[in-house]
Formats: C-alpha cells, sequence, structure tokens
C-alpha cells in the first residue's frame, strides 16, 4: 500500500544555507531511490525549517531508503546542523475516505 511521509527537520540558523545545499544535492538520490514516486520540499525561512513530503510505494520501501541513509553515514553527518531531532509521520494513502 502507498504511504506518504512528511519528515520536518530544523536547521541551526548558522548552517541552514549550507543545509539547504547539502539536501539540494542528497534529494537527488531519494526521488531516485526504488519505491520514492515523489518528493516535494517545502522550507520557512524564518524557521529555517525544511518539510519533506514524499509518495513511496509502500512503508517498507520508505524504510529501506532509511536504512540506506543510516548506512552510508548520511543521517550522522547532517546531525549536528539540525536544530532537534527531524519530526517523521508516515500516512497511509486512502483513497475510499
Amino acid at each position: 500500500m502507498a504511504v506518504m511521509v512528511s519528515i520536518e527537520m530544523k536547521f541551526k540558523p548558522e548552517t541552514a544555507e549550507k543545509m539547504l545545499e547539502t539536501m539540494k544535492a542528497a534529494l537527488v538520490d531519494t526521488r531516485g531511490f526504488e519505491g520514492c514516486q515523489e518528493l516535494k520540499s517545502y522550507y520557512e525561512t524564518d524557521t529555517h525549517s525544511l518539510l519533506l513530503v514524499e509518495i513511496w510505494d509502500s512503508a517498507e520501501a520508505q524504510q529501506a531508503y532509511m536504512g540506506w541513509r543510516v548506512e552510508t553515514g548520511f543521517i550522522d553527518q547532517i546531525g549536528g546542523d539540525l536544530a532537534g531531532p527531524p519530526i517523521a509521520r508516515t500516512f497511509e494513502i486512502r483513497d475510499d475516505i
């Protein structure tokens, strides 16, 4: 079952511009990862918050992607530039409601 995943990351003000460039490059790989149907990003300048809205073939596909990001060290690489832990939510896509 397809899912929509939202991930909100708040950057430290002093690292926000660097993080936007980092994410711009990294999201190319996300969009090309098996099972990723769509990814849109939204940035709130005042709070330095990036919201990612992703559509995946399944929760398992998104979990495989996150596992890959952990294995490659990307999560550790960006962790110090975040103002707090990312907030992730997974929603079933329900066409029957």
